[in-house]
């Protein structure tokens, strides 16, 4: 079910080097949008993605050649080539300068087969090595805006690793941008899908009006501790296959058997973590829902890479979330990613300029991203698509317990699954893994009961669980 193995070797970087833009491209000034410059998304964002050997391919150095696509490439997306400052208001904007951004060639005396051995999911052996955190690179102001480390293995296979201003672009205007790289690295003239800036789209209105509720920027006091700064965290990936996914479907009473995979797991995995924290019961608990803007904005055309996504926040007590069946926290869960409106996108944009760009209540939520339509594993150099393509950590550099990423993965029997991610105090963790042993256990072994005619209602299993 989960990952915590760990594997020792060598890197050898190069000197970080700035690489521009391959022609001359305009200097100027761009705005972001008052969804891009919110509080919470002043961070950077690590991922990675790992390639396998490709016999067929011979004489090509992927350092050199995505490299080199790298500068073809941001003539297209020449802002991320330039510096982000900050003007009246604490409002982001681009200065485009054409300075580039910082990339670093390596060699790592370790295989592939080694790495996999290892297990390919966060947390990742020796990632600070993978995607090395250049000193004072990696501050949100007055800085290169992407980070990316390309690194040989000995088997002739290589690891990608970016480092993103998340104020620039969410995951699908990374992917975006990667994709470009990896189109021009094999040999096409220009990107597929033509980057659109126009972040003015999802500005504040003129005047600005909060028309919804945000309780995911709720001010709250922290009566009982906050778990975000806590020194003893411990990482683990969990993978869900068919097999859990199925036996915990199976114990939801027959009206809520419908739900997305989506709804399910993030509502489960919200009930059992907040278990496992061992919150008073009277504790307000959210579980904020990212949501993709991009099937719900109208007006978002095609190759728009900043920023367009919403959390909106499922609020409840830590008693009423662990002492309700399931199907209470799935409930919750449906509504909040049903109220990812435009409205309530215009809504939050207004927020930002009234309210001063607040961060995100750190007090007691829990953040759920579905990134298994993003593509990350798709990115293809030319040497076939990554083994391996997510997160780089689970927490993404936001805040470490805060956040889990819902990742396409095929596990070592070749089943499809969803790989979770999760950060939590080791004392909270050791608690988690013993209850969704437990609880999958009893899932299982209530479903056989059914199947076997021993249990003829559904519902008893949902009271049972």
């Amino acid at each position: 079910m989960s990952s915590t193995s760990t594997l020792d070797f060598k890197v050898q970087r190069c000197e970080p080097e700035l690489v521009v833009p391959a022609k001359p491209t305009p200097h100027g000034y761009k705005r972001l949008s008052d969804i891009d410059d919110q509080e919470n998304l002043r961070f950077q964002l690590p991922l990675i993605h790992f390639y396998q050997h490709n016999p067929n391919i011979k004489e090509r150095d992927p350092v050199k050649l995505i490299k080199e696509a790298v500068a073809k490439a941001l003539v297209f997306y020449y802002p991320f080539a330039g510096r982000l400052r900050e003007g009246y208001d604490r409002k982001l904007f681009v200065e485009c300068t054409g300075e580039g951004i910082l990339f670093i060639e390596a060699n790592a005396d370790v295989t592939l087969v080694q790495l996999d051995d290892a297990d390919l999911q966060p947390p990742f052996p020796c990632l600070d090595e993978l995607l090395y955190d250049i000193p004072n690179s990696n501050q949100i102001l007055n800085c290169p805006l992407l980070l990316i480390q390309v690194t040989r293995l000995k088997c002739g296979g290589f690891i990608f690793a970016i480092r993103a201003n998340h104020t620039m672009s969410d995951g699908f205007g990374i992917v975006q941008f990667m994709t470009a790289i990896a189109e021009m690295a094999r040999g096409a003239p220009a990107p597929s899908i033509l980057p659109v800036w126009q972040r003015a789209l999802l500005n504040a209105r003129d005047p600005p009006r909060v028309t919804c509720v945000h309780h995911e920027y709720d001010q709250v006091g922290d009566t009982n501790g906050s778990i975000t700064l806590l020194n003893d965290m411990v990482q683990r990936s969990f993978f869900f296959g068919p097999t859990e996914l199925s036996a915990i479907r199976k114990t939801l009473p027959t009206h809520l058997r419908h739900c997305s995979s989506f709804e399910l797991l993030a509502a489960y995995l919200w009930r059992l973590r907040t278990t496992a924290l061992q919150l008073n019961s009277e504790d307000e608990v959210r579980f904020l829902c990212i949501v993709n803007l991009r099937t719900k904005f109208n007006s978002l055309p095609l190759g728009y890479y900043g920023n367009a996504f919403a959390f909106p926040a499922a609020l409840t007590t830590a008693g009423e979330l662990c002492q309700n069946p399931l199907g209470y926290a799935i409930d919750l869960v449906k509504k909040a990613k049903a109220e990812a409106t435009e409205e309530y996108t215009k809504s939050v944009a207004d927020l930002m300029t009234i309210k001063g760009r607040p961060h995100f209540t750190a007090i007691r939520p829990y953040i759920v991203s579905d990134i298994r339509k993003i593509g990350l594993e798709e990115v293809d150099f030319g040497w076939g698509k990554a083994i391996y393509g997510g997160p780089a950590v689970g927490e993404a550099g936001m805040m470490p317990s805060l956040i889990s990423y819902f990742i396409p993965l095929k596990n070592k029997k070749g089943e499809k699954g969803i790989l979770v991610p999760l950060c939590l105090p080791a004392t909270a963790m050791e608690r988690f893994v013993v209850e969704l042993e437990d609880d999958l256990l009893r899932a299982k072994q209530l479903v056989n009961e059914v199947e076997n005619h021993s249990i003829n209602n559904p519902t008893t299993i949902a009271s049972a669980l």
